[in-house]
């Protein structure tokens, strides 16, 4: 077992390598798109129960993730010897060394909670009085609030202090990125586990930020693209309507491959060049 992040070995790739962990992980999704699409939904069901929990819902959510996003690991690893993805490997994360993964949710809360209060020192705390702020009042006009939401949004300030929050983020959301792969396939120590992910994500930083883009592109720039361009060309309500039935099923596959994304990047990272053994049973 590693004992330091150190010990952890990686590859060093060019950028172009985050392209092609987006191309290989949608080659695996869509090989079994309805085992995945079902892995996905049972995914945020079981988040939406857990959130709903009266008082202590809304913190242990976050803190699951990491637990649950180890059913998609074990997944892909399961689909890249000859199985296939099933729903019931949702709840593999809790075999696994959850004393280590938990943390991690941990960390991530943390993390993301410290970004957001650093936007204060840019926009004096616009941001998160509108995000955390009363709620507004039932007879407060919704055009109106909606308009002070868009004027918000609209500030060069809160512009910048969303980019410096997102800026802040980055290192937790780096070091997280590869940590419950190592925890569970490493069986590395969560410190050691966020310590190897960051180092190795910044040391493939072109590779990272191409990746980075393109899920940008793909996930926000198309949906935006697709959705403007009905409200164009089709008249209310039928463009909303259209726009979910074109964008919804497009977002679930999105993100149901970049599930896999981190398992096809993981093994590229840390695991290069290896052969794959299949699974006892199998052929």
């Amino acid at each position: 077992m590693a004992t330091s992040a150190r010990d952890i070995v990686y590859t060093r790739y060019e950028g172009r390598r985050g392209i092609a962990w987006l191309t290989e992980s949608y080659r695996m999704f869509s090989r079994h798109r309805l085992g995945w699409v079902g892995m996905l939904v049972g995914y945020y069901v079981a988040l939406i129960v857990v959130d709903v929990v009266p008082l202590i819902g809304v913190f242990i959510a976050p803190i699951i993730k990491p637990v649950l996003s180890v059913g998609f690991l074990a997944a892909a690893w399961t689909q890249e010897r000859g199985g296939k993805p099933a729903l019931r490997m949702l709840l593999q994360g809790f075999g696994a060394n959850i004393t280590a993964l938990l943390p991690l949710g941990v960390v991530f809360v943390a993390g993301v909670s410290i970004a957001l209060g650093a936007t204060a020192l840019i926009d004096g705390g616009r941001l998160l009085e509108m995000l955390y702020g009363a709620a507004p009042a039932a007879d407060v006009d919704p055009t109106a609030a909606a308009r002070h939401v868009q004027d918000t949004l609209a500030s060069t300030r809160v512009q910048l202090a969303m980019l410096f929050g997102a800026l802040c983020a980055l290192p937790t959301i780096l070091a997280l990125w590869w940590a419950p792969a190592l925890v569970v396939f490493q069986d590395a120590p969560m410190l050691t586990a966020l310590g190897a992910s960051l180092r190795a994500a910044l040391a493939n930083w072109r590779a990272a930020a191409r990746y980075a883009i393109a899920v940008f592109m793909l996930g926000a720039v198309v949906p935006a693209l697709v959705t403007t361009g009905l409200a164009l060309i089709v008249p209310p309500p039928l463009n909303a309507t259209l726009a979910a039935v074109l964008v919804l099923p497009y977002l679930a596959f999105f993100v149901a491959t970049l599930h896999i994304s981190d398992y096809v990047s993981y093994r590229d990272v840390f695991h290069a060049g290896e052969t794959l053994a299949p699974i006892a049973g199998r052929e």
